[in-house]
């Protein structure tokens, strides 16, 4: 099983000129209304029909007139070879992009389907399933996101914030009710599609301090997670990237709790995590065929929240604003989730995605 590969430090500097991109930040694409110029030492660099990105070079930086919303471009385009591959996220609000199967579905010039790039996320902007998708792929991915924002393993164990959350059940019911047909909008195959899932996080958020046996109770909460999983492998999943659960002790919100909540739901989370893990290697031992991969979002946030400003961030607290860690008193930023989809495409160099 591979695990976490941690990038160097990506500087996200941030510009006073209101203007312009930063290093490393978006500056053109379809749809795209901001900035179309880079700070100094770096160049708005093409990279795809959606995505141009502010690269570091030893240019002032490039500019595209303002009345324009792509931008020139100056390298080749990462996807060449035309291959077409298939990716199904699920989970919450970390990993939503608002899609609905029953509506437009993922074509090549439109790669997240409804709504298009950067769709609906929880902490606002492109999250790591856009960036990935449309950034830092190899190959042409078709994203068919079943991630729902507020979503638990099963609503049943810990009841959602509203009753018309997709529960990761029902996300998965969805699935199989639809594209695990491979209808022929959807012919993805064991080999050219990818499984993710990032689930838990309201889970614990929902139920830390409920009392009981917390660590028995994850046990079922993650019980019901891989009875799940393996409904997808009869459906043909073969390849699974699995995330776990981040320090949400530490976001905003909770930091405005008492530090004896925020010590516990420290806890159970690192319960939680330790269990997955195992989970996984039972279930790639019984499962012939499976490739699987395990990105280590806790560490990954711990390290940047650890020492913000080396990677660009003003602190570990502030939310809101340019420069913050924090989209929101409780998502990552846009910015926040480029460096993850970095990561994650990091860990699964090599694949047909990445």
């Amino acid at each position: 099983m591979a695990f976490l590969h941690l990038l160097p430090i990506f500087a996200l500097v941030v510009s006073s000129a209101r203007a312009q991109s930063p290093v490393w930040g978006q500056c053109g694409g379809t749809g795209w209304t901001g900035a179309t110029s880079c700070v100094a030492g770096s160049t708005c660099t093409f990279q795809n029909a959606f995505y141009s990105q502010c690269l570091p070079s030893s240019a002032t930086g490039t500019t595209t007139a303002a009345t324009t919303t792509t931008t020139t471009t100056t390298s080749t385009p990462p996807v060449s070879s035309g291959k077409v591959t298939y990716w199904f996220p699920f989970g919450d609000s970390y990993t939503t992009t608002g899609f609905d199967p029953n509506s437009t579905l993922p074509t090549v010039g439109n790669p997240l389907g409804n709504p298009p790039f950067p769709g609906f996320t929880g902490g606002g902007g492109e999250n790591f399933v856009g960036y990935d998708t449309v950034a830092f792929n190899k190959s042409i991915i078709l994203t068919y996101n079943y991630a729902y924002g507020g979503a638990t393993i099963d609503a049943n164990l810990v009841i959602p914030y509203l009753p018309t959350v997709l529960s990761l059940t029902d996300q998965v019911n969805q699935f199989l009710a639809g594209a695990a047909k491979k209808p022929t909008s959807t012919p993805w195959t064991s080999a050219n599609s990818l499984f993710t899932i990032w689930i838990g996080i309201n889970d614990i958020g929902n139920s830390f301090g409920n009392g009981g046996d917390r660590a028995a109770f994850s046990d079922t909460l993650l019980a019901a997670y891989f009875v799940l999983v393996q409904k997808l492998v009869v459906a043909g999943a073969r390849n699974f990237l699995f995330i776990n659960v981040p320090p949400i002790d530490r976001s905003p919100l909770m930091l405005a709790q008492s530090t004896a909540s925020q010590a516990l739901e420290k806890t159970v989370i690192a319960g939680f995590n330790t269990k997955l893990v195992a989970k996984i290697a039972s279930f790639k031992a019984n499962n012939t065929g499976v490739t699987s991969w395990l990105w280590d979002s806790n560490a990954a946030f711990t390290t940047i929240l650890n020492a913000p400003t080396q990677f660009g961030f003003v602190d570990a607290v502030g939310f809101g604003n340019t420069g913050d860690f924090w989209g929101n008193n409780y998502h990552p930023s846009s910015a926040a989730h480029q460096i993850f989809a970095k990561q994650i495409s990091t860990l699964l160099a090599g694949t047909p995605w990445f």
